[in-house]
Protein backbone atom coordinates (compact mmCIF):
# COMPACT_ATOMS: atom_id res chain seq x y z
CA UNK A 1 0.00 0.00 0.00
CA UNK A 2 1.70 3.25 -0.95
CA UNK A 3 1.05 6.37 1.20
CA UNK A 4 0.58 9.58 0.30
CA UNK A 5 1.03 12.78 2.23
CA UNK A 6 -1.74 15.81 3.57
CA UNK A 7 -4.91 14.64 4.06
CA UNK A 8 -5.87 12.42 1.48
CA UNK A 9 -6.57 8.82 1.81
CA UNK A 10 -4.20 5.85 1.32
CA UNK A 11 -4.98 5.39 -1.98
CA UNK A 12 -3.95 2.16 -3.50
CA UNK A 13 -0.61 2.78 -6.04
CA UNK A 14 1.15 -0.19 -6.55
CA UNK A 15 0.33 -1.99 -10.07
CA UNK A 16 -1.78 -4.95 -9.08
CA UNK A 17 -0.25 -7.97 -8.65
CA UNK A 18 0.43 -10.31 -11.61
CA UNK A 19 -2.73 -12.54 -12.73
CA UNK A 20 -4.82 -10.86 -9.60
CA UNK A 21 -8.31 -9.79 -10.20
CA UNK A 22 -7.39 -6.06 -10.14
CA UNK A 23 -4.74 -6.61 -12.52
CA UNK A 24 -7.87 -7.21 -14.70
CA UNK A 25 -10.48 -4.25 -13.88
CA UNK A 26 -8.29 -1.79 -13.40
CA UNK A 27 -8.32 0.57 -15.79
CA UNK A 28 -5.23 0.66 -18.84
CA UNK A 29 -1.54 1.01 -17.83
CA UNK A 30 -0.66 -1.26 -14.49
CA UNK A 31 1.74 1.24 -13.30
CA UNK A 32 -0.21 4.60 -13.94
CA UNK A 33 -2.57 5.82 -11.42
CA UNK A 34 -4.69 8.91 -11.12
CA UNK A 35 -6.50 9.72 -7.90
CA UNK A 36 -8.75 13.12 -7.13
CA UNK A 37 -7.33 16.04 -6.27
CA UNK A 38 -7.64 17.02 -2.23
CA UNK A 39 -10.17 19.66 -2.97
CA UNK A 40 -12.51 17.02 -4.59
CA UNK A 41 -11.62 14.57 -1.74
CA UNK A 42 -12.90 16.98 0.31
CA UNK A 43 -16.40 18.08 -1.39
CA UNK A 44 -17.04 14.46 -1.74
CA UNK A 45 -16.96 13.74 2.53
CA UNK A 46 -19.21 16.93 2.45
CA UNK A 47 -21.51 15.46 -0.53
CA UNK A 48 -22.05 12.27 1.25
CA UNK A 49 -22.00 13.42 4.80
CA UNK A 50 -18.67 11.71 5.93
CA UNK A 51 -17.40 13.51 8.82
CA UNK A 52 -14.10 11.28 9.48
CA UNK A 53 -11.54 11.56 7.32
CA UNK A 54 -10.81 8.61 4.55
CA UNK A 55 -7.64 6.96 5.52
CA UNK A 56 -7.83 3.68 4.28
CA UNK A 57 -9.88 1.51 2.00
CA UNK A 58 -12.79 -0.12 2.54
CA UNK A 59 -13.55 -2.01 -0.18
CA UNK A 60 -11.66 -5.05 -1.40
CA UNK A 61 -9.07 -4.75 -3.75
CA UNK A 62 -9.01 -7.67 -5.85
CA UNK A 63 -5.42 -8.54 -5.57
CA UNK A 64 -5.89 -12.46 -4.45
CA UNK A 65 -4.89 -14.11 -7.48
CA UNK A 66 -7.78 -15.46 -10.27
CA UNK A 67 -7.63 -19.17 -10.34
CA UNK A 68 -5.73 -21.12 -13.04
CA UNK A 69 -8.33 -23.69 -13.31
CA UNK A 70 -11.99 -23.06 -14.28
CA UNK A 71 -14.04 -25.76 -15.64
CA UNK A 72 -14.50 -26.01 -19.41
CA UNK A 73 -18.00 -27.37 -21.15
CA UNK A 74 -15.11 -28.35 -24.27
CA UNK A 75 -14.26 -31.88 -24.74
CA UNK A 76 -10.51 -32.88 -25.69
CA UNK A 77 -11.64 -33.56 -29.43
CA UNK A 78 -13.11 -30.13 -29.76
CA UNK A 79 -9.91 -28.44 -27.95
CA UNK A 80 -7.78 -30.30 -30.94
CA UNK A 81 -9.69 -28.94 -33.60
CA UNK A 82 -9.37 -25.40 -32.70
CA UNK A 83 -5.66 -25.84 -32.16
CA UNK A 84 -5.47 -27.03 -35.40
CA UNK A 85 -6.81 -24.18 -36.48
CA UNK A 86 -4.68 -21.49 -34.95
CA UNK A 87 -2.37 -23.17 -33.10
CA UNK A 88 -1.68 -24.46 -29.95
CA UNK A 89 -0.68 -21.45 -28.89
CA UNK A 90 -3.51 -19.30 -29.43
CA UNK A 91 -5.99 -21.76 -27.61
CA UNK A 92 -5.64 -21.13 -24.07
CA UNK A 93 -8.16 -22.76 -21.31
CA UNK A 94 -6.17 -21.10 -18.61
CA UNK A 95 -8.93 -19.17 -16.06
CA UNK A 96 -6.83 -16.39 -15.93
CA UNK A 97 -7.08 -15.49 -19.77
CA UNK A 98 -10.75 -16.59 -19.65
CA UNK A 99 -11.69 -14.15 -17.13
CA UNK A 100 -9.68 -11.26 -18.61
CA UNK A 101 -12.11 -11.09 -21.91
CA UNK A 102 -15.42 -11.67 -20.22
CA UNK A 103 -15.83 -8.31 -18.76
CA UNK A 104 -15.89 -4.92 -19.83
CA UNK A 105 -15.46 -1.50 -17.98
CA UNK A 106 -19.51 -0.48 -16.44
CA UNK A 107 -19.24 -0.12 -12.82
CA UNK A 108 -21.49 -4.22 -12.32
CA UNK A 109 -18.92 -5.44 -13.67
CA UNK A 110 -15.82 -3.94 -11.73
CA UNK A 111 -17.64 -4.55 -8.60
CA UNK A 112 -18.46 -8.16 -9.48
CA UNK A 113 -14.36 -8.50 -10.16
CA UNK A 114 -13.73 -6.88 -6.68
CA UNK A 115 -16.03 -8.98 -5.58
CA UNK A 116 -14.93 -12.33 -7.48
CA UNK A 117 -17.82 -13.61 -8.90
CA UNK A 118 -17.24 -15.36 -11.85
CA UNK A 119 -20.25 -15.79 -13.80
CA UNK A 120 -19.80 -15.62 -17.50
CA UNK A 121 -16.57 -17.04 -18.82
CA UNK A 122 -15.71 -18.49 -22.27
CA UNK A 123 -14.96 -22.28 -22.42
CA UNK A 124 -11.54 -20.98 -24.51
CA UNK A 125 -9.85 -17.56 -25.47
CA UNK A 126 -8.79 -18.07 -28.91
CA UNK A 127 -6.44 -15.99 -30.69
CA UNK A 128 -6.96 -16.15 -34.53
CA UNK A 129 -4.47 -14.09 -37.02
CA UNK A 130 -6.40 -14.34 -40.44
CA UNK A 131 -10.20 -13.50 -41.92
CA UNK A 132 -9.65 -17.22 -42.98
CA UNK A 133 -8.60 -18.50 -39.32
CA UNK A 134 -12.04 -16.89 -38.35
CA UNK A 135 -13.72 -18.31 -41.28
CA UNK A 136 -13.01 -21.45 -39.78
CA UNK A 137 -13.88 -21.03 -36.49
CA UNK A 138 -17.21 -19.64 -37.31
CA UNK A 139 -17.87 -22.86 -39.34
CA UNK A 140 -16.19 -24.77 -36.18
CA UNK A 141 -18.62 -23.23 -34.19
CA UNK A 142 -22.04 -23.77 -36.33
CA UNK A 143 -20.56 -27.48 -36.78
CA UNK A 144 -20.63 -27.96 -32.89
CA UNK A 145 -23.04 -25.32 -31.37
CA UNK A 146 -20.51 -23.36 -29.62
CA UNK A 147 -21.54 -20.17 -29.30
CA UNK A 148 -19.16 -17.58 -30.14
CA UNK A 149 -18.01 -14.24 -29.01
CA UNK A 150 -15.76 -11.31 -29.96
CA UNK A 151 -13.15 -9.26 -28.03
CA UNK A 152 -11.70 -6.16 -28.96
CA UNK A 153 -10.12 -3.51 -26.71
CA UNK A 154 -12.23 -4.91 -23.51
CA UNK A 155 -14.05 -0.77 -23.03
CA UNK A 156 -17.25 -1.85 -23.16
CA UNK A 157 -19.86 -0.25 -20.69
CA UNK A 158 -22.90 -2.64 -21.38
CA UNK A 159 -21.75 -5.86 -20.91
CA UNK A 160 -21.50 -5.82 -24.49
CA UNK A 161 -18.78 -9.07 -24.87
CA UNK A 162 -19.87 -10.79 -21.97
CA UNK A 163 -19.66 -14.73 -22.41
CA UNK A 164 -23.19 -15.35 -21.21
CA UNK A 165 -23.28 -19.11 -22.63
CA UNK A 166 -20.04 -19.50 -22.37
CA UNK A 167 -18.48 -21.06 -25.83
CA UNK A 168 -15.72 -19.38 -27.53
CA UNK A 169 -14.06 -15.51 -27.10
CA UNK A 170 -12.05 -14.21 -29.97
CA UNK A 171 -9.41 -12.05 -28.28
CA UNK A 172 -8.37 -9.94 -31.68
CA UNK A 173 -5.72 -7.88 -30.07
CA UNK A 174 -2.79 -10.36 -30.36
CA UNK A 175 -2.63 -10.81 -33.65
CA UNK A 176 -5.47 -9.22 -35.59
CA UNK A 177 -4.45 -5.79 -35.61
CA UNK A 178 -2.65 -4.89 -39.08
CA UNK A 179 -2.90 -2.93 -41.73
CA UNK A 180 -4.21 -4.08 -44.79
CA UNK A 181 -4.73 -1.71 -47.20
CA UNK A 182 -3.26 2.53 -46.91
CA UNK A 183 -4.59 4.46 -50.07
CA UNK A 184 -3.51 7.88 -50.72
CA UNK A 185 -5.21 8.92 -53.90
CA UNK A 186 -8.89 8.07 -52.09
CA UNK A 187 -8.13 8.78 -48.29
CA UNK A 188 -8.83 5.65 -47.01
CA UNK A 189 -7.08 2.58 -45.07
CA UNK A 190 -8.10 -0.45 -44.31
CA UNK A 191 -7.49 -2.37 -41.14
CA UNK A 192 -7.91 -5.42 -39.22
CA UNK A 193 -11.26 -4.81 -36.29
CA UNK A 194 -8.79 -5.80 -33.53
CA UNK A 195 -6.32 -2.60 -34.23
CA UNK A 196 -6.16 -0.14 -31.13
CA UNK A 197 -6.90 3.28 -31.08
CA UNK A 198 -3.47 4.04 -30.69
CA UNK A 199 -1.99 1.83 -33.54
CA UNK A 200 -4.39 3.27 -36.12
CA UNK A 201 -3.45 6.55 -35.23
CA UNK A 202 0.51 6.11 -35.32
CA UNK A 203 0.33 4.30 -38.76
CA UNK A 204 -1.51 7.57 -40.36
CA UNK A 205 0.56 9.87 -38.25
CA UNK A 206 3.82 8.57 -39.51
CA UNK A 207 2.29 7.83 -42.97
CA UNK A 208 4.62 9.76 -44.68
CA UNK A 209 7.89 7.18 -43.07
CA UNK A 210 5.55 4.15 -43.41
CA UNK A 211 3.96 4.51 -46.62
CA UNK A 212 5.84 6.97 -48.70
CA UNK A 213 2.69 9.43 -48.33
CA UNK A 214 2.65 13.05 -48.67
CA UNK A 215 1.80 14.19 -45.33
CA UNK A 216 0.48 12.82 -42.25
CA UNK A 217 -2.67 11.92 -41.51
CA UNK A 218 -5.67 10.91 -38.90
CA UNK A 219 -9.36 9.46 -39.12
CA UNK A 220 -10.16 11.75 -36.19
CA UNK A 221 -11.59 9.50 -33.90
CA UNK A 222 -10.75 9.41 -29.97
CA UNK A 223 -13.10 8.49 -27.84
CA UNK A 224 -12.21 8.74 -24.26
CA UNK A 225 -11.27 4.88 -23.96
CA UNK A 226 -9.22 5.88 -27.30
CA UNK A 227 -5.89 4.27 -25.77
CA UNK A 228 -7.54 0.96 -24.55
CA UNK A 229 -10.67 0.51 -27.45
CA UNK A 230 -10.39 -1.15 -31.03
CA UNK A 231 -11.27 0.30 -34.48
CA UNK A 232 -14.01 -3.28 -34.51
CA UNK A 233 -15.32 -2.15 -31.09
CA UNK A 234 -16.13 1.44 -32.87
CA UNK A 235 -17.76 0.01 -35.74
CA UNK A 236 -19.90 -2.72 -34.44
CA UNK A 237 -21.06 0.19 -31.26
CA UNK A 238 -21.57 3.27 -33.56
CA UNK A 239 -19.57 4.34 -31.06
CA UNK A 240 -18.15 7.97 -31.02
CA UNK A 241 -14.83 10.29 -30.44
CA UNK A 242 -14.54 13.31 -28.37
CA UNK A 243 -13.29 15.28 -31.96
CA UNK A 244 -16.81 13.94 -33.57
CA UNK A 245 -18.77 17.02 -34.08
CA UNK A 246 -15.98 17.81 -37.12
CA UNK A 247 -15.27 14.77 -38.04
CA UNK A 248 -18.30 12.88 -37.33
CA UNK A 249 -19.07 9.56 -35.45
CA UNK A 250 -18.00 6.30 -37.00
CA UNK A 251 -20.67 5.65 -39.16
CA UNK A 252 -19.42 9.16 -41.28
CA UNK A 253 -16.37 7.55 -41.20
CA UNK A 254 -16.61 4.15 -42.29
CA UNK A 255 -16.32 3.03 -46.09
CA UNK A 256 -16.26 -0.10 -46.28
CA UNK A 257 -16.51 -3.61 -43.95
CA UNK A 258 -15.94 -7.35 -44.25
CA UNK A 259 -17.46 -9.60 -42.02
CA UNK A 260 -17.83 -13.44 -41.48
CA UNK A 261 -20.97 -14.97 -40.83
CA UNK A 262 -22.29 -18.30 -40.92
CA UNK A 263 -23.84 -18.03 -44.13
CA UNK A 264 -20.54 -16.12 -45.46
CA UNK A 265 -19.38 -13.25 -46.01
CA UNK A 266 -20.69 -9.86 -46.24
CA UNK A 267 -18.56 -7.48 -47.74
CA UNK A 268 -19.05 -3.99 -48.69
CA UNK A 269 -17.31 -1.55 -50.82
CA UNK A 270 -15.55 1.68 -50.21
CA UNK A 271 -17.61 4.01 -52.62
CA UNK A 272 -18.34 7.33 -50.88
CA UNK A 273 -22.00 7.62 -51.70
CA UNK A 274 -24.20 5.06 -53.97
CA UNK A 275 -27.93 4.31 -54.20
CA UNK A 276 -27.83 0.43 -54.19
CA UNK A 277 -30.65 -0.21 -52.03
CA UNK A 278 -30.32 -0.03 -48.03
CA UNK A 279 -27.02 0.04 -46.66
CA UNK A 280 -25.29 -2.87 -45.99
CA UNK A 281 -22.42 -1.16 -44.40
CA UNK A 282 -25.61 1.03 -41.57
CA UNK A 283 -27.13 -2.72 -41.25
CA UNK A 284 -24.08 -4.65 -40.05
CA UNK A 285 -22.67 -1.11 -38.09
CA UNK A 286 -24.05 -1.45 -34.42
CA UNK A 287 -24.92 -5.32 -34.86
CA UNK A 288 -22.42 -5.70 -31.57
CA UNK A 289 -20.95 -9.18 -33.52
CA UNK A 290 -24.78 -10.89 -33.23
CA UNK A 291 -24.87 -11.43 -37.07
CA UNK A 292 -21.10 -12.14 -37.63
CA UNK A 293 -17.72 -11.17 -36.94
CA UNK A 294 -16.27 -7.80 -38.38
CA UNK A 295 -12.82 -8.71 -39.84
CA UNK A 296 -11.64 -5.61 -41.49
CA UNK A 297 -13.10 -2.18 -42.22
CA UNK A 298 -11.81 0.92 -44.22
CA UNK A 299 -11.84 4.39 -42.83
CA UNK A 300 -11.62 7.41 -44.74
CA UNK A 301 -8.74 9.89 -42.78
CA UNK A 302 -7.83 13.34 -42.95
CA UNK A 303 -5.19 15.68 -42.73
CA UNK A 304 -3.20 15.79 -39.64
CA UNK A 305 -2.89 19.47 -38.22
CA UNK A 306 -2.11 19.40 -34.40
CA UNK A 307 -1.00 23.23 -34.99
CA UNK A 308 -5.10 24.29 -36.17
CA UNK A 309 -6.17 23.24 -32.64
CA UNK A 310 -6.84 26.46 -31.94
CA UNK A 311 -8.61 26.04 -28.40
CA UNK A 312 -11.10 27.97 -26.77
CA UNK A 313 -13.39 28.06 -23.33
CA UNK A 314 -15.65 30.11 -22.41
CA UNK A 315 -17.58 30.55 -18.87
CA UNK A 316 -21.99 31.53 -19.48
CA UNK A 317 -23.96 32.79 -16.61
CA UNK A 318 -26.62 30.17 -16.55
CA UNK A 319 -27.50 26.74 -18.14
CA UNK A 320 -30.30 28.31 -20.39
CA UNK A 321 -28.02 30.91 -21.92
CA UNK A 322 -25.25 28.04 -22.63
CA UNK A 323 -27.79 25.65 -24.26
CA UNK A 324 -29.08 28.71 -26.74
CA UNK A 325 -25.22 29.64 -27.61
CA UNK A 326 -24.28 25.89 -28.22
CA UNK A 327 -27.37 25.86 -30.63
CA UNK A 328 -26.51 29.15 -32.47
CA UNK A 329 -22.83 27.73 -33.21
CA UNK A 330 -24.29 24.60 -34.29
CA UNK A 331 -27.17 26.19 -36.88
CA UNK A 332 -24.41 29.16 -37.59
CA UNK A 333 -23.48 27.65 -40.96
CA UNK A 334 -19.76 28.87 -40.18
CA UNK A 335 -18.31 25.46 -39.56
CA UNK A 336 -18.19 22.65 -36.28
CA UNK A 337 -16.01 23.23 -33.88
CA UNK A 338 -13.83 19.47 -33.47
CA UNK A 339 -14.02 19.54 -29.67
CA UNK A 340 -17.33 20.68 -28.17
CA UNK A 341 -18.06 20.70 -24.59
CA UNK A 342 -20.55 22.10 -22.25
CA UNK A 343 -20.78 21.18 -18.91
CA UNK A 344 -24.29 22.30 -16.52
CA UNK A 345 -23.64 24.22 -13.22
CA UNK A 346 -22.71 21.07 -11.49
CA UNK A 347 -20.04 19.62 -13.43
CA UNK A 348 -18.46 23.50 -14.15
CA UNK A 349 -17.70 23.42 -10.55
CA UNK A 350 -16.19 19.81 -10.64
CA UNK A 351 -14.64 20.69 -14.01
CA UNK A 352 -13.02 24.03 -12.62
CA UNK A 353 -11.39 22.25 -9.91
CA UNK A 354 -10.06 19.48 -12.28
CA UNK A 355 -8.91 22.04 -14.75
CA UNK A 356 -7.05 24.18 -12.13
CA UNK A 357 -9.52 27.33 -12.50
CA UNK A 358 -10.31 26.93 -9.21
CA UNK A 359 -6.70 27.68 -8.13
CA UNK A 360 -5.90 30.40 -10.42
CA UNK A 361 -6.53 34.34 -10.79
CA UNK A 362 -9.65 33.66 -13.46
CA UNK A 363 -11.67 32.46 -10.22
CA UNK A 364 -11.50 35.64 -8.47
CA UNK A 365 -12.22 37.69 -11.32
CA UNK A 366 -15.33 35.19 -12.23
CA UNK A 367 -17.00 35.83 -8.99
CA UNK A 368 -15.60 39.88 -9.47
CA UNK A 369 -18.03 39.45 -12.77
CA UNK A 370 -20.95 38.04 -11.59
CA UNK A 371 -20.68 34.08 -12.65
CA UNK A 372 -21.90 32.54 -9.43
CA UNK A 373 -21.48 28.56 -8.30
CA UNK A 374 -24.49 26.70 -9.00
CA UNK A 375 -25.26 28.43 -11.89
CA UNK A 376 -22.04 29.31 -14.08
CA UNK A 377 -21.50 27.00 -16.81
CA UNK A 378 -18.13 25.84 -18.73
CA UNK A 379 -17.94 25.53 -22.36
CA UNK A 380 -14.62 24.64 -23.71
CA UNK A 381 -13.49 23.01 -27.34
CA UNK A 382 -11.04 23.70 -30.03
CA UNK A 383 -10.92 23.57 -33.93
CA UNK A 384 -9.35 21.44 -36.80
CA UNK A 385 -8.79 21.26 -40.28
CA UNK A 386 -7.79 24.09 -42.85
CA UNK A 387 -6.00 27.04 -40.72
CA UNK A 388 -8.22 29.62 -42.50
CA UNK A 389 -11.31 27.84 -42.05
CA UNK A 390 -10.63 27.36 -37.67
CA UNK A 391 -9.80 31.12 -37.83
CA UNK A 392 -13.05 31.85 -39.30
CA UNK A 393 -15.02 29.50 -36.79
CA UNK A 394 -13.08 30.75 -34.19
CA UNK A 395 -13.83 34.18 -34.34
CA UNK A 396 -17.96 33.21 -35.00
CA UNK A 397 -17.82 31.34 -31.80
CA UNK A 398 -16.33 34.01 -29.89
CA UNK A 399 -19.34 36.69 -31.63
CA UNK A 400 -21.64 34.01 -30.42
CA UNK A 401 -20.83 33.38 -26.82
CA UNK A 402 -20.35 37.05 -26.28
CA UNK A 403 -23.63 37.63 -27.51
CA UNK A 404 -24.94 35.16 -24.50
CA UNK A 405 -23.24 36.89 -22.11
CA UNK A 406 -20.17 34.96 -21.61
CA UNK A 407 -16.56 35.27 -20.77
CA UNK A 408 -13.59 34.20 -22.70
CA UNK A 409 -11.75 32.39 -20.00
CA UNK A 410 -8.60 31.84 -22.56
CA UNK A 411 -7.58 28.48 -23.56
CA UNK A 412 -6.56 27.29 -20.19
CA UNK A 413 -9.30 24.91 -19.21
CA UNK A 414 -9.22 23.28 -21.94
CA UNK A 415 -6.09 22.56 -22.43
CA UNK A 416 -5.89 21.26 -18.58
CA UNK A 417 -9.03 19.22 -20.11
CA UNK A 418 -6.92 17.73 -22.97
CA UNK A 419 -3.81 16.91 -20.52
CA UNK A 420 -6.59 14.69 -18.74
CA UNK A 421 -8.61 14.03 -21.47
CA UNK A 422 -8.04 9.85 -21.35
CA UNK A 423 -7.13 9.72 -18.06
CA UNK A 424 -9.59 10.70 -16.02
CA UNK A 425 -11.08 7.05 -16.10
CA UNK A 426 -8.54 6.01 -13.50
CA UNK A 427 -10.05 7.65 -10.80
CA UNK A 428 -12.58 5.19 -11.06
CA UNK A 429 -10.49 2.38 -9.30
CA UNK A 430 -9.22 4.61 -6.30
CA UNK A 431 -12.46 5.71 -5.40
CA UNK A 432 -14.34 2.59 -5.66
CA UNK A 433 -11.45 1.37 -2.92
CA UNK A 434 -13.23 3.55 -0.61
CA UNK A 435 -17.04 2.60 -1.37
CA UNK A 436 -17.31 5.94 -3.68
CA UNK A 437 -18.82 4.21 -7.17
CA UNK A 438 -18.75 6.67 -10.76
CA UNK A 439 -20.37 5.73 -13.70
CA UNK A 440 -21.87 7.18 -17.00
CA UNK A 441 -24.84 6.80 -19.71
CA UNK A 442 -25.40 9.05 -22.21
CA UNK A 443 -28.59 9.61 -24.48
CA UNK A 444 -29.44 11.54 -27.91
CA UNK A 445 -31.68 14.51 -27.65
CA UNK A 446 -32.93 17.25 -30.17
CA UNK A 447 -32.87 21.12 -29.08
CA UNK A 448 -36.27 21.43 -28.48
CA UNK A 449 -36.50 18.49 -25.79
CA UNK A 450 -33.28 18.98 -24.48
CA UNK A 451 -34.28 21.27 -21.48
CA UNK A 452 -36.67 18.65 -20.17
CA UNK A 453 -34.93 15.47 -20.54
CA UNK A 454 -31.75 17.19 -18.76
CA UNK A 455 -34.34 18.10 -15.84
CA UNK A 456 -36.26 14.86 -15.36
CA UNK A 457 -33.33 12.63 -15.87
CA UNK A 458 -31.00 14.91 -13.29
CA UNK A 459 -34.28 14.59 -10.62
CA UNK A 460 -33.84 10.97 -11.12
CA UNK A 461 -30.07 10.68 -10.52
CA UNK A 462 -30.95 13.30 -7.35
CA UNK A 463 -33.46 11.00 -5.99
CA UNK A 464 -30.77 8.41 -4.14
CA UNK A 465 -29.36 10.52 -1.42
CA UNK A 466 -25.84 12.47 -1.25
CA UNK A 467 -25.42 11.89 -5.09
CA UNK A 468 -23.28 13.61 -7.81
CA UNK A 469 -24.61 14.11 -10.94
CA UNK A 470 -22.51 15.90 -13.70
CA UNK A 471 -23.66 16.49 -17.28
CA UNK A 472 -22.28 17.62 -20.09
CA UNK A 473 -23.23 17.83 -23.94
CA UNK A 474 -21.15 17.15 -26.65
CA UNK A 475 -21.11 15.40 -30.26
CA UNK A 476 -23.60 18.20 -31.13
CA UNK A 477 -25.65 18.46 -34.76
CA UNK A 478 -27.73 21.63 -36.17
CA UNK A 479 -30.55 19.35 -34.84
CA UNK A 480 -29.72 18.37 -31.72
CA UNK A 481 -26.69 17.08 -29.13
CA UNK A 482 -25.71 14.12 -26.80
CA UNK A 483 -26.46 14.35 -22.98
CA UNK A 484 -23.83 12.71 -21.25
CA UNK A 485 -24.00 12.07 -17.53
CA UNK A 486 -21.07 11.08 -14.89
CA UNK A 487 -23.32 10.18 -11.43
CA UNK A 488 -20.97 9.42 -8.32
CA UNK A 489 -22.55 7.84 -5.44
CA UNK A 490 -21.68 5.82 -2.12
CA UNK A 491 -22.26 1.92 -2.95
CA UNK A 492 -20.90 -0.92 -1.67
CA UNK A 493 -23.59 -3.31 -2.06
CA UNK A 494 -24.18 -4.82 -6.42
CA UNK A 495 -27.19 -5.07 -6.52
CA UNK A 496 -28.14 -1.28 -4.82
CA UNK A 497 -26.31 -0.04 -7.70
CA UNK A 498 -27.97 -2.23 -10.59
CA UNK A 499 -31.42 -1.13 -8.99
CA UNK A 500 -30.34 2.77 -9.22
CA UNK A 501 -28.70 1.87 -13.20
CA UNK A 502 -31.74 0.52 -14.32
CA UNK A 503 -34.03 3.05 -12.65
CA UNK A 504 -31.56 6.10 -14.83
CA UNK A 505 -32.13 3.92 -18.40
CA UNK A 506 -35.93 3.93 -17.01
CA UNK A 507 -35.82 7.66 -16.54
CA UNK A 508 -33.92 8.40 -19.93
CA UNK A 509 -36.58 6.13 -21.95
CA UNK A 510 -39.48 8.08 -20.20
CA UNK A 511 -38.19 11.52 -20.95
CA UNK A 512 -38.74 10.36 -24.46
CA UNK A 513 -34.30 10.75 -25.70
CA UNK A 514 -32.98 7.88 -27.82
CA UNK A 515 -31.24 5.41 -24.89
CA UNK A 516 -27.62 5.54 -26.65
CA UNK A 517 -25.80 7.80 -28.61
CA UNK A 518 -22.36 6.16 -29.03
CA UNK A 519 -22.02 3.13 -26.41
CA UNK A 520 -24.14 0.89 -28.29
CA UNK A 521 -26.63 -1.55 -26.62
CA UNK A 522 -24.74 -4.43 -25.96
CA UNK A 523 -26.61 -6.95 -23.36
CA UNK A 524 -27.26 -4.73 -20.13
CA UNK A 525 -29.32 -1.89 -22.32
CA UNK A 526 -31.39 -4.55 -24.38
CA UNK A 527 -34.28 -4.78 -22.21
CA UNK A 528 -34.98 -0.62 -22.78
CA UNK A 529 -34.39 -1.05 -27.09
CA UNK A 530 -37.76 -1.98 -28.10
CA UNK A 531 -39.22 0.62 -26.18
CA UNK A 532 -37.08 3.15 -27.93
CA UNK A 533 -36.93 1.82 -31.39
CA UNK A 534 -40.66 0.08 -31.56
CA UNK A 535 -41.50 -2.95 -31.65
CA UNK A 536 -41.40 -3.08 -36.07
CA UNK A 537 -38.41 -2.25 -36.08
CA UNK A 538 -37.23 -4.61 -33.99
CA UNK A 539 -39.20 -7.50 -35.71
CA UNK A 540 -36.47 -6.20 -38.67
CA UNK A 541 -33.61 -6.88 -36.43
CA UNK A 542 -35.17 -10.32 -35.52
CA UNK A 543 -35.34 -11.35 -39.01
CA UNK A 544 -31.85 -10.20 -39.95
CA UNK A 545 -30.39 -12.36 -37.12
CA UNK A 546 -32.75 -14.94 -38.32
CA UNK A 547 -30.95 -14.65 -41.81
CA UNK A 548 -27.56 -14.37 -41.02
CA UNK A 549 -27.35 -16.71 -37.96
CA UNK A 550 -30.51 -19.12 -37.14
CA UNK A 551 -28.84 -21.01 -34.98
CA UNK A 552 -28.07 -17.92 -32.94
CA UNK A 553 -24.42 -18.59 -31.96
CA UNK A 554 -23.15 -15.30 -32.64
CA UNK A 555 -23.15 -13.09 -28.94
CA UNK A 556 -26.10 -14.94 -27.74
CA UNK A 557 -27.58 -13.88 -24.56
CA UNK A 558 -29.78 -10.95 -24.88
CA UNK A 559 -27.32 -8.66 -27.66
CA UNK A 560 -29.31 -5.85 -28.81
CA UNK A 561 -32.20 -7.26 -27.38
CA UNK A 562 -32.39 -10.12 -30.19
CA UNK A 563 -32.98 -13.24 -28.08
CA UNK A 564 -34.87 -11.87 -24.85
CA UNK A 565 -37.58 -13.07 -23.44
CA UNK A 566 -40.79 -10.98 -23.18
CA UNK A 567 -40.71 -10.47 -19.14
CA UNK A 568 -36.93 -9.17 -19.65
CA UNK A 569 -38.17 -5.82 -21.63
CA UNK A 570 -39.17 -2.95 -20.24
CA UNK A 571 -41.51 -0.30 -21.86
CA UNK A 572 -41.54 2.82 -20.07
CA UNK A 573 -43.16 4.73 -22.94
CA UNK A 574 -46.25 3.37 -24.43
CA UNK A 575 -45.59 0.64 -26.80
CA UNK A 576 -46.43 0.52 -29.94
Amino acid sequence: MARRTEDNPNWYLDPPPRRSYRSIFKWGDPSFNKVPKASLVSMMRSRFNIEKPLVDPTEPLGLETVPSYMPSKLTEAQVSRLKAIVGDENVSLDGYDRLSVAYGKTMSDLMRLRAKIVENVADAVVYPSTTEDIEKLVAFCYEENVPLYVYGGGSSVTRGVEPVAGGLSLDMRRHFNKVIAFNEIDHTITVQAGMSGPDLERHLQNAVKEFGAKAAYTVGHFPQSFEYSSVGGWVVTRGAGQNSTYYGKIEDLVLGQDYVTPIGHITSDSYARKATGPSIDQIMMGSEGAFGVLCTVTLKFSFWRPENHLRFSYIFPSWEKAREAARTIMQAESGNPSVFRLSDPEETEVMLGLYGVDESPLEGLLRLRGFKSGERCLFLGFTDGQLGFCRNLKRSIHRICKSYGAMYLTALPTKGWEKGRFLDPYMRDSMEDFGVVTDTLECTVNWSNMASVHKSVREYCHSRPNTICMTHMSHAYAQGANLYWIFITQCSDLEDFKAYHRGILDAIQASGAAISHHHGIGKLFAPWLEGCIGTNQMEVFKALKAHFDPKNLMNPGGTVGLDLQESEKRFIRPRW
